[in-house]
């Protein structure tokens, strides 16, 4: 069913939707560029910004690169669980400044201490090369946080390309014991990178995140033949060891159906779940939040609840 969107959003997406309409009419194509800067112009949308106790800027050193990182502690004072945060943007934009905002408030709503992760994006880098990143950072991150006190408590945070990080480390989880993971948090994640479901069919048009666009980062994400639906964790192995899990869901997102599907696989593997659509909401709705503010102070809250659930 296509999606009935939030009032609160048709004056923004009339814009969105008349410029891409024009770009389409002067047959402009996508470049990495200019959607990056398009991606990060949505900052404008985010002009809440809350003091953290703590916040400093870091990297962790590979035999081959370093990988920026930006750590919030809401209180330095006591031991906090960690979270780590990878960012959306199709596996080819969004960067820590971008997300400071967001992982400012994920520390503040949780009472943790969030590690923000610059990894590698396409189609420089293509996959997998962002996700051995995350997987870097997910087994070393105590690196990064050798002047904090944190408990020995790890959740995995990720909106959209994050989310789909998120799962794909998770999946691993369950045949590489250095993956350590507690619980897992995705936002509008994909977990699909097959594009079959229904969702793309109803909602592919209209609503910011457009399937001809995710079509074009997948080609860029996968330059080398890659099987996507190995590559896909609602495809993989799901058992009854994966983390605790939060997913959340827009009701006009392409990438509506998967998430629902991969809530219901993992609820049927006996994993515990909790699943919460916002039914008018789109994709990329947390970086819209001046628009939003009610729906987005929801969804920090339920994000906050779950970090500190037993």
């Amino acid at each position: 069913m296509r999606g009935q969107v939030s009032n609160k959003l048709t004056e923004f997406l009339a814009q969105v939707n008349q410029a891409i309409a024009q770009a389409k009419i002067e047959k402009i194509p996508f470049t990495p560029s200019v959607v990056r800067e398009n991606f990060n112009n949505l900052s404008a949308f985010v002009t809440q910004s809350p003091n953290i106790g703590k916040v400093d800027d870091r990297k962790i050193t590979t035999k081959e690169r370093e990988i920026p990182v930006r750590v919030y502690c809401s209180d330095p004072t006591i031991p906090l669980p960690v979270v780590i945060f990878f960012h959306g943007g199709g596996h080819m934009g969004g960067n820590l400044d971008l997300y400071d905002p967001i992982c400012r408030k994920i520390s503040a709503a949780g009472n943790c201490i969030v590690i923000s992760v610059d990894y590698r994006l396409a189609p420089e880098h293509p996959y997998p090369d962002g996700l051995d990143d995350c997987k870097y950072i997910l087994t070393n991150y105590k690196e990064v946080l050798v002047d904090f006190k944190f408990k020995d408590e790890i959740i995995i945070t990720g909106d959209s390309a994050g989310g789909a990080i998120c799962s794909s480390l998770s999946m691993f989880s369950q045949s590489d014991s250095n993956l350590k993971i507690d619980k897992q948090i995705l936002i509008y994640p994909c977990v699909d990178y097959t594009m079959n479901s229904d969702s793309y069919k109803e909602n592919g048009e209209g609503f910011l995140l457009e399937a001809s666009k995710v079509e074009w980062y997948f080609e860029n994400y996968f330059q080398n033949n890659e099987d996507r639906v190995k590559a896909s964790p609602l495809h993989g192995d799901i058992t009854a060891s994966l983390p605790k899990t939060l997913i959340l869901t827009a009701g006009c997102d392409p990438l509506r159906d998967e998430g629902i599907a991969y809530a219901g696989a993992l609820t049927s593997a006996g994993v515990a779940v909790t699943h919460y659509q916002y039914d008018d909401m789109i994709h990329a709705f947390m970086n819209l939040e001046d628009l939003i503010q009610e729906e987005c102070a929801d969804l920090y809250q339920r994000i906050g609840d779950f970090i500190k659930s037993n």
